[in-house]
């Protein structure tokens, strides 16, 4: 009798929902996203200087979308799906 009360307690759950996983995903793009704006600029030729590596885009547009992301993706972690209004 107490070992099926056991294996009736001991139900499998996932610590993060669906919900959680969306946000953690949105997240993961807005990171990427700013990883791939912020790539590039660079000079073929090392005596050459190429001032677009100091462009808006790559200053601060770029960290600014990946700061986002982490900021979506602690509040995915931190996100409670079971939370009750």
């Amino acid at each position: 009798m107490g070992e099926q009360k056991r294996k009736e307690e001991t139900k499998f759950e996932f610590i993060f929902q669906r919900k959680n996983y969306r946000f953690m995903l949105i997240g993961l793009a807005f990171i990427a996203v700013g990883f791939i704006l912020m790539a590039g600029g660079g000079s073929d030729d090392p005596n050459v200087f190429n001032p677009e590596i100091y462009s808006w885009r790559r200053i601060r547009l770029a960290p600014a979308l990946i700061l986002i992301g982490f900021g979506i993706e602690v509040y995915a972690i931190l996100l409670n799906p079971n939370k009750k209004k």
